[in-house]
Order: structure tokens, then C-alpha cells, then sequence
């Protein structure tokens, strides 16, 4: 019975190619476990949707990664773990849920007296999850700006639309912002090593 349980796959899902980068990192820490990673890019990007549609749409990510006998699921998507989680621990008790804790906290941590701005999804942003730890660490010098519409350029593989669009939001921040936390795992794929838009530190998670 425990060998049997030892090779179950974990399941790991996001709404993209993004929760890439944490499947990786899982894989450094655990690399005698087998994994499922399941990329919904038929549904992203879940930041725009209702908290209805995204309890759908995990609900059902969540039963086919059953299906496939998973021991442990990794929710690596931003928007799905702040709107998401609670609802699925209470509705599937016997398998453990892991889910994406916004970095926000870090700045906190190691540049607290900093100008700041958080990049995340219009979902994120409003969720509850998210505006608990925006209100409890507040270094009173966040701008929360919502990313309507780049997941889909992302996911498109645009880079001049990326760009442009990067161009576009963020000039006013430029000389201004020391820390940008990205709540995107897509967008920090693309950013990573190409850092135009912001001199500034990243938090990436």
C-alpha cells in the first residue's frame, strides 16, 4: 500500500505555460517524484473571470487529476490559489492542496522603505487572499496595477505586442519604482534576464 503511494504523480496545474517555473523547482526539491502538469490555456486567463467560473474550472482540473490517482495537487496558478483553495480543501478533504503565497511579503522582508509595484491579474488583485497581505505588510509606497489582457499576449508568444504593451504601462514608473512584484507566472518567464520596462528588484513567485 505505502509503495503504491509513493509513485502516485502529484498533479501541479496553472491557466498557462507559466506554473512551469514552479513545476521546475519541484522538481530540483522532489526529483524521485513523478508529476502530472496540467496547463489550462484553453481557459486563461482566469484573472478576468468571475469567482464562479474559476471554482468551475478547477473543480473540474482537480476531478481528471483524481482520475489519474494524484496524491497531492500544486495549485501554481496566482489568481486560482487566492480565489480557489479554500473551496477545494473543504470540498476534496482527503488530498492535500498546495497553493502560490503572493511575494508581496517579501518586500516587507528586505526592502520595506522602497517604491513598489505589484504586476498581477485583475483577479488577484480583488481577491481577498491578496488584499489580507496587501493590508498587513503595506509599506504605504505599493502601486497595484491590474494586467488586463497580457496573459493573452503572453500565452500569444507576441514579444513586439508584449513590449509595446509593457512599454505602454509602464513608462510612469520608470526611475521611480525599486521593487516590482510579479504575480504572473508567465510574465516572469519573459522577464527574467530581459528586464526592460523597470530598472528595479524583482520578487517573482
Amino acid at each position: 500500500m505505502e509503495e503504491k503511494f509513493l509513485t502516485r504523480p502529484i498533479g501541479v496545474f496553472d491557466s498557462g505555460i507559466g506554473g512551469v517555473t514552479v513545476l521546475k523547482e519541484m522538481i530540483k526539491i522532489l526529483p524521485n517524484e513523478n508529476y502530472i502538469y496540467y496547463s489550462d490555456s484553453k481557459n486563461n486567463p482566469y484573472g478576468d473571470k468571475t469567482d464562479e467560473e474559476i471554482l468551475k474550472i478547477c473543480d473540474e482540473i482537480v476531478k481528471l487529476l483524481l482520475q489519474k490517482n494524484c496524491k497531492a495537487i500544486v495549485i501554481a496558478c496566482n489568481t486560482a490559489s487566492a480565489k480557489a483553495v479554500k473551496y477545494l480543501r473543504k470540498r476534496y478533504q482527503e488530498i492535500p492542496f498546495v497553493a502560490i503565497e503572493p511575494a508581496y511579503k517579501m518586500v516587507h522582508d528586505y526592502s520595506y522603505d522602497k517604491q513598489t509595484l505589484v504586476m498581477a491579474t485583475k483577479g488577484t488583485i480583488e481577491s481577498e487572499k491578496f488584499n489580507l497581505l496587501y493590508h498587513k505588510y503595506n509599506n504605504h509606497k505599493t502601486e497595484l496595477l491590474s494586467c488586463v489582457g497580457l496573459a493573452d499576449i503572453i500565452e500569444d508568444g507576441d514579444k513586439e505586442k508584449l513590449e509595446r504593451y509593457l512599454k505602454e504601462n509602464l513608462h510612469k514608473y520608470r526611475g521611480k519604482v525599486k521593487n516590482v512584484v510579479l504575480r504572473m507566472y508567465a510574465l516572469s518567464i519573459n522577464t527574467r534576464g530581459n528586464k526592460k520596462g523597470i530598472r528595479a528588484r524583482y520578487f517573482i513567485f
